[in-house]
């Protein structure tokens, strides 16, 4: 997520209340998670396993709860607790805004699209052109759609991440700021959810169809031309590439890879990253004919007892 306006260190420090380490008139462009971040970048981090990763990243802003070395280039806001204070800057930056409109005056609606009743369009929505957007559809603050687009009954576009913290107290949700991003042609079934990112975007590539009943997860990138059938469940930070097919019932763990023209066999549970143009099943995922092969083996088994008695 990007800020209005470049904001200096100290302005930022100033906003959450938080000691900084150095040049107080230090540039800072935007806030991000640790996967999607930029030169420019805030990106937070409290646990000392991930202070290396936070600082060799390409964020040159360090939300952090320990004054660390910090390398050159960069820049550190020191916080007690850097979840919490993240979250101050995406209510900041990108509060919750009311409305109580069907379509916000501030949407953006494109020449022949289609809007059936009780629909909702947030704040700051793009829709382009010739797109149908059936009945009972949400679609959230700052959600993008490319032109010839084809969502069906009962979709949310643009719900929170599922992202949290545990406390003594419970579950502390790390507020989303981010968008959805749906790219030309593409065609989203009934009771479909695809979530916002935290700070980035989930996008979903042109040309890309989606079954009913299924479900994205905050910053995920769907590639082009991918095929996604009914009550699959994608996890948060995945990344499918072009042209990929993902059949019914298929879940995914978060932050893999799913590699170009891979097929994924229903009910196949995509426990790691897979390389492009193979065809996977089962739980653990494998390539379908060895783990065909195996099935027909187990079933053997009754069979080799019985000699060994």
């Amino acid at each position: 997520m990007k800020f209005p306006k470049v904001y200096s260190l100290e302005e930022i420090a100033g906003l959450i209340g938080c000691e900084f380490v150095g040049d107080k008139n230090f540039e800072v462009h935007g806030m991000n998670e640790i996967h999607v971040v930029e030169p420019g970048d805030i990106v937070f981090v409290d646990h000392p396993k991930y202070y290396d990763k936070a600082l060799q990243s390409a964020a040159t802003v360090i939300l952090i709860n320990k004054n660390v070395d910090c390398p050159d280039g960069k820049a550190l806001l020191i916080s007690d607790d850097p979840f919490r204070d993240f979250n101050k800057l995406t209510h900041h930056f990108r509060p919750f805004h009311f409305s109580n409109v069907s379509i916000s005056e501030s949407a953006q609606i494109g020449a022949g699209t289609m809007i059936q009743p009780n629909t909702f369009v947030g704040n700051h929505v793009h829709i382009g052109k010739n797109c149908v957007i059936h009945s009972n559809v949400a679609i959230y603050d700052h959600t993008i759609i490319g032109d010839n687009v084809i969502i069906h009954a009962g979709t949310v576009l643009g719900a929170d991440a599922f992202y949290y913290k545990k406390r003594a107290e419970g579950f502390d949700q790390l507020l989303s700021g981010g968008r959805v991003v749906i790219h030309n042609n593409v065609g989203i079934g009934a009771l479909c959810t695809i979530d916002k990112g935290v700070t980035g975007d989930t996008t979903i590539g042109e040309g890309t169809k989606i079954d009913n009943q299924v479900h994205v997860g905050h910053d995920t990138v769907i590639g082009k031309k991918c095929l996604i059938a009914s009550q699959t469940g994608i996890a948060g930070c995945v990344i499918i590439e072009d042209e990929v097919t993902l059949w019914g019932q298929v879940g995914t763990t978060s932050g893999i890879t799913i590699g170009e023209k891979a097929v994924i066999m229903g009910q196949t549970g995509v426990t790691k990253s897979v390389p492009g143009g193979k065809t996977y099943f089962g739980t653990p995922i494998e390539e379908s004919r060895e783990k065909l092969k195996q099935l027909a083996n187990i079933k053997k088994i009754p069979e080799i007892l019985n000699k060994l008695k």
